[in-house]
């Protein structure tokens, strides 16, 4: 443990700050890359809060002028729909499922899970997305 670090907790022993206060120094310090462990411990990514997907073409999709398209899904909303999904009776995700295929859409809603949408959010920084439209261009991401 580093001396600042030392320093900060004696004063929380003591009583001279609050543990909220300490909790701030301690941040501060990792922020600030003067704690001896900062280069061997990984940092952990704040939870993002959004799902975006932006999509720009020179042309407006067989329109006049560029095209764009800005979508910022809140991923709360995202786990809400997983966690209906577990809810929804039998019969409801059987139809549910048949015209999600018949959409071209292969997915299972039954076999949804709340870990899968925590697995998807982690991966979602590899995502490669193929347009036809050599001009267009598609990000997918979270914030």
């Amino acid at each position: 443990m580093n001396e600042q670090r030392r320093q900060i907790l004696d004063m929380l022993v003591a009583g001279t700050i609050s543990a909220d206060e300490a909790e701030q120094l301690i941040a501060a310090l990792d922020g600030d890359g003067s704690d001896a462990t900062a280069g061997t411990e990984p940092r952990t990514k704040p939870k993002p809060k959004y799902l975006r997907v932006l999509v720009s073409s020179p042309s407006n999709f067989g329109g006049d002028g560029p095209g764009r398209v800005n979508v910022r899904v809140p991923i709360k909303l995202l786990r809400a729909g997983v966690q209906l999904a577990s809810l929804m009776p039998q019969q409801a995700l059987n139809e549910a499922n048949a015209e999600l295929r018949k959409s071209g859409v292969p997915i299972d809603l039954s076999q949804l899970k709340p870990q899968h949408i925590e697995e998807l959010i982690e991966q979602l920084d590899d995502i490669t997305v193929d347009v036809d439209n050599p001009d267009a261009k598609v990000q997918i991401f979270c914030e």
